[in-house]
């Protein structure tokens, strides 16, 4: 008995010892809606956190501490008809810093155009191989850039396998004529472009290289080396204004700089004045409309 029940134990831990990949908070705000039930959004953001946190994405182990954090906000913009809905998706990930309690912002898209139906209790299903829903699909494609984008944060095109299952997402999806899958020149922010930036275009190659000079090599270098942390985060951003030039306002580009504009005017500020200089005029090139926030850069 006693040996059933060491054995019992010893199992039981070495599954809580490891957890899924993904750590991702659901927020639905319905309020343009309405629908005076909300009970239909409490039972979709319980079955859309179930779909993302509660499966297996990689082969890889995980600790619950190791998971990647996320949100996902959904907003419900319209209800044209009973169980079908309007929405637009902002997805944010972050990312812990070596050494420190801090939290990196490293991706943040909004994606504009999503229509889905839901049926209240519906399970969700995915096949990375067949378009089933326009609700698994969505979620699982951003699982997928979710873990991509961490793993290159962590070794060059470390990504790759993630992106490859995104994209083949994206080719299934597009048999069903939804917004947001199929190839618009006049809707740039849209998952068939983003996911084109990242995993299909050699122009914005050199982005995907910059987040790991940027977080491996900068941001986990901060307090043990920062000259080369310092040195490094300016490459990033070299490597981010090259890509610019080559074809500017690309929706990747847009999106790194979405997530880190902020953190690059605060982490600099103790940088060398010749790095600030350079960097500063990297950043005016790639992100004007935040030309105030960086200009302090030289301030200080």
């Amino acid at each position: 008995m006693k040996l059933f029940l060491a054995l019992g134990i010893t199992i039981l831990i070495s599954i809580s010892g490891f957890a899924q990949e993904l750590n991702f908070k659901v927020i639905i705000n319905s309020d343009r809606s309405r629908i005076q039930n909300t009970d239909v959004f409490n039972q979709m953001k319980a079955s859309f956190e179930q779909f993302l946190n509660g499966r297996s994405w990689t082969n890889d182990e995980y600790r619950p501490e190791e998971r990647i954090k996320g949100n996902m906000l959904i907003t419900i913009n319209d209800v044209p008809q009973i169980g079908v809905y309007n929405a637009t998706v902002q997805v944010q990930v972050v990312r812990p810093v070596y050494g420190t309690n801090y939290e990196s912002l490293v991706f943040n898209f909004a994606d504009r155009n999503w229509n889905f139906e839901y049926i209240e209790s519906q399970p969700l299903e995915f096949n990375r191989f067949t378009f089933l829903n326009n609700i698994s699909s969505l979620l699982a494609f951003y699982a997928n850039i979710a873990l991509g984008i961490d793993y290159d944060t962590f070794s060059s095109k470390g990504g790759n396998p993630f992106f490859e299952v995104a994209n083949d997402i994206v080719n299934n999806a597009q048999q069903s004529g939804r917004p947001g899958w199929v190839q618009n020149p006049n809707d740039r922010r849209s998952r068939f472009w983003l996911i084109n930036d990242i995993y299909i275009s050699s122009v914005y190659a050199p982005i995907r290289e910059a987040y790991y000079l940027y977080h491996r090599q900068g941001m986990d270098l901060l307090l043990s080396d920062p000259d080369t942390a310092y040195s490094n985060i300016l490459e990033a951003i070299r490597l981010v204004a090259g890509a610019n030039k080559v074809q500017p306002n690309g929706i990747l580009t847009i999106s790194f700089m979405d997530a880190k504009g902020e953190e690059i005017s605060q982490v600099l500020k103790n940088a060398p004045f010749e790095l600030r200089d350079e960097a500063v005029k990297l950043l005016l090139e790639v992100d004007p409309n935040n030309a105030r926030k960086y200009n302090e850069l030289l301030r200080s």
